[in-house]
């Protein structure tokens, strides 16, 4: 299914579905059969032309299956990544509501799939990268190379309100940190109309793509890209809420990381030996840029046991999630300050 159950950890897993497409594209699609093609044939200009969509979607679903690509973002399986490309190229709308599959595809989009479905095979780059989109909270943006593809399971948590860890009534100023592409800065924005969102990134790359994530959506006057590392350029700034998808990947786990996942930028992934570098350096700050009452909620994946382990004491409230997902956390302002010297004795011993 699409950004269904979660894998290994979230930088490397899949998101809830609310984070890729609608359920009915995968519906439509149980019934078709694996074709034994490595990639799609070379057919005659008269075979492409009496070609449709479904049939399209089947060879290149069996292409993708017999290459043995990993999937994970933005789909976890050769069925919904097939029915993604074909209708992104022939110019479909890919939220579910595609119907006509005996459509015919032209000779020129063929070719066009042929190219792409080949690079993915070959070059081992997420689909989204090849075709510069990704979908989060139903939403599209812009992707590549300078940018995760997006797929936290917060996209969940953000669509339910963050009830009941946040009032939404409270909230004016919300801060999304390590923010990439944007995406959670833009679908917080339109999930709370009232709210301004400052979305900051250390990698001056990735605020470009941010950048025309929010004129796409035209929030530019309602999110405000900053270019910090953390906090370091958010001064005086003070969050209701501090939303975060930080790097947290540890050493270990980045060598084992399949193809896909090393075209995504390192910098967005890897967090030191125990991939607790960046978290533990969020929590220690933190409360310095969070309102009376404010809350931090943030991202670890994988790496969740080894931070509970490493502060026994400090009481994190683990979150559970409805469409997979899971090593995400909240913790208010004043648990994050009393857990201070905890956390400043273990920062001095790193």
């Amino acid at each position: 299914m699409l950004q269904g159950r979660r894998q290994l950890f979230h930088k490397v897993g899949h998101g809830p579905n609310a984070a890729g497409f609608p359920a009915p594209v995968r519906a439509n699609f149980r019934h078709c059969a694996l074709i034994s093609w490595i990639i799609l044939p070379p057919l005659r200009r008269e075979a492409i032309d009496e070609m449709n969509v479904a049939e399209c979607i089947r060879k290149s679903e069996a292409a993708l299956t017999a290459a043995g690509v990993h999937f994970g973002h933005g789909t976890d399986n050769a069925r919904d990544e097939a029915a993604w490309l074909v209708l992104r190229v022939a110019g479909e709308p890919c939220d579910g509501s595609f119907e006509d599959w005996d459509r015919a595809v032209s000779g020129d989009e063929y070719l066009e799939i042929e190219r792409i479905l080949q690079r993915r095979i070959v070059e081992r780059k997420p689909l989204a990268y090849l075709l510069g989109e990704a979908y989060f909270c139903g939403l599209r943006f812009r992707v590549s190379g300078a940018v995760l593809v997006p797929r936290s399971p917060i996209a969940e948590l953000i669509a339910c309100g963050f009830e009941p860890w946040v009032r939404p009534g409270r909230l004016e100023r919300v801060l999304d940190l390590c923010t990439g592409s944007g995406c959670m800065a833009v679908a917080m924005a339109y999930r709370f109309p009232g709210i301004r969102v400052d979305a900051a990134d250390i990698s001056p790359d990735a605020l470009e793509v941010a950048a025309q994530n929010l004129a796409d959506h035209g929030l530019e006057s309602r999110i405000e890209l900053v270019c910090s590392d953390l906090f370091s350029d958010l001064a005086g700034r003070e969050y209701d809420l501090i939303v975060s998808n930080p790097p947290y990947v540890s050493a270990a786990e980045i060598e084992r990381l399949p193809a896909e996942y090393r075209a995504e930028p390192a910098t967005a992934l890897a967090a030191g030996g125990d991939g607790l570098d960046l978290v533990l350096r969020i929590l220690h700050e933190a409360p310095r840029y969070l309102a009376p009452g404010g809350v931090l909620i943030c991202e670890v994946g994988a790496s969740a046991e080894r931070l509970q382990s490493v502060l026994p004491a400090v009481p994190f409230t683990w979150l559970e999630f409805e469409h997979g997902g899971d090593g995400v956390f909240t913790i208010d302002r004043n648990d994050l300050l009393r857990a201070g010297p905890a956390l400043e004795q273990l920062m001095a011993a790193r």
